[in-house]
């Protein structure tokens, strides 16, 4: 019956235990791993005994890659079909790849990029995003949500590819996000039937079913979910996400056309608590996604950030440390205020090897450009208190 489908049985059998040599798999294989496959058997299949030596050659090669299983390399190479590497590990033009190993994204490479939050942590946020297939990140300004958003992202489909962002904003409607009218490209001035983002990417992960997928939908509350979602509100529950749940769209093709959403694709959205001009989130919508709250992150990670990666000297962050989180205990305890108009870490984490000439003036232009004129609108009918806060961060530094 052919080595791939005995092989992929297999597999399925003792995952852990066996390889399966189905097409894709083998050419990731042999070209991006560069393990040769012995096809020594009938008609120039490959035998038992090849079999068993690219299994004790394959156990013995992951050691040095990141891949550590049978089901991750099966998943990587699903994931690498897109843009496959060719010809042994060069490109088409002949040119020797800088490094052939599989790039792959996991929670580890979130934190050495300079996340704060703890990785068991981390690990939770996606175990709920695989459950719930729906998750909000929401927090104070400065927390990180958007920088976060894409990087969950990337370690749920593995690499970074498969992810798409958008934006809500007031004047954003059902049909831009979903399907609707537009004026055509053709010049002629009718208007023809286009799909919004969101049917772009349900086609893509049902096209791409071996992959995971992610749509981030940035400031998810400065839009109106409710009438930009439409029926896709009802389809995005995780156990509506199959063919016989599948619902009547408002702007159809055709008669009787149904649509339903893949289970591999996600959605990540990010919400600010803080701002007053924003819309609440209705109970319906709320029910669809997980929500992770996201705080500030001024701990020892934050400190060793800034002293190993962007060399300010260890002192002077805890020196802002101790004045931000003073402010952030003061707003805490305003009753006008509250937790979710704390300061966030994002605005006093340089980006990675970055060196401060001088750090004080650096702190001293943040406050002046970004942290005030912030407080300033948190305090808008108590001035005297926005100043106050300010000329505490700024005092003696």
């Amino acid at each position: 019956i052919g080595m791939a489908y005995l092989t992929m049985g297999l597999y399925w059998i003792r995952p852990q235990t066996y390889q399966s040599l189905d097409s894709v798999s083998r050419k990731y294989i042999k070209n991006t791993l560069g393990i040769p496959i012995g096809f020594n058997g009938p008609k120039g299949n490959c035998s038992g005994e090849d079999y068993l030596i690219l299994l004790g050659q394959l156990r013995e090669k992951l050691d040095d890659f990141s891949i550590k299983s049978f089901p991750e390399l099966t998943r990587t190479s699903w994931q690498a079909s897109e843009s496959p590497v060719i010809n042994g590990g060069k490109n088409e033009t002949g040119n020797a790849k800088k490094d052939q190993r599989p790039q792959t994204y996991s929670v580890e490479d979130i934190i050495s990029e300079g996340c704060f939050v703890e990785k068991k942590v981390l690990n939770s946020f996606i175990e709920r995003l695989e459950k719930k297939k729906n998750l909000i990140l929401q927090g104070a300004p400065g927390t990180g949500k958007t920088w976060l958003a894409k990087r969950l992202a990337y370690a749920l489909v593995g690499q970074k590819k498969n992810v798409r962002h958008i934006q809500f904003h007031p004047n954003l409607s059902y049909e831009d996000f979903v399907r609707g009218y537009r004026p055509s490209t053709n010049g002629k001035g009718k208007l023809e039937l286009v799909d919004g983002l969101f049917l772009q990417m349900a086609k893509t992960a049902k096209e791409n079913s071996s992959a995971n997928h992610v749509l981030i939908i940035e400031e998810i509350n400065r839009g109106n979910p409710a009438q930009i979602f439409g029926e896709i509100l009802t389809l995005i529950e995780e156990d509506k996400r199959k063919p016989e749940e599948a619902l009547e769209l408002s702007y159809a093709r055709k008669n009787g056309e149904e649509f339903y959403i893949p289970e591999n694709l996600y959605v990540i959205g990010t919400m600010n608590i803080a701002d007053r001009s924003l819309a609440l989130i209705d109970l319906a919508l709320r029910r669809r996604f997980a929500f992770v709250n996201l705080k500030p992150e001024f701990g020892e990670a934050w400190l060793k950030w800034g002293e190993n990666i962007n060399g300010l000297g260890r002192e002077f962050l805890k020196d802002v440390q101790r004045r931000v989180t003073e402010l952030n205990e003061t707003i805490e305890k305003e009753n006008s205020l509250g937790p979710q108009f704390k300061i966030g870490h994002s605005y006093f984490t340089p980006s990675k090897n970055k060196k401060i000439e001088d750090p004080q003036e650096w702190f001293r232009q943040i406050v002046e450009t970004e942290i005030k004129p912030y407080l300033e609108e948190c305090w808008f009918d108590a001035p005297d208190e926005a100043k106050g806060a300010i000329h505490k961060l700024l005092n003696k530094l």
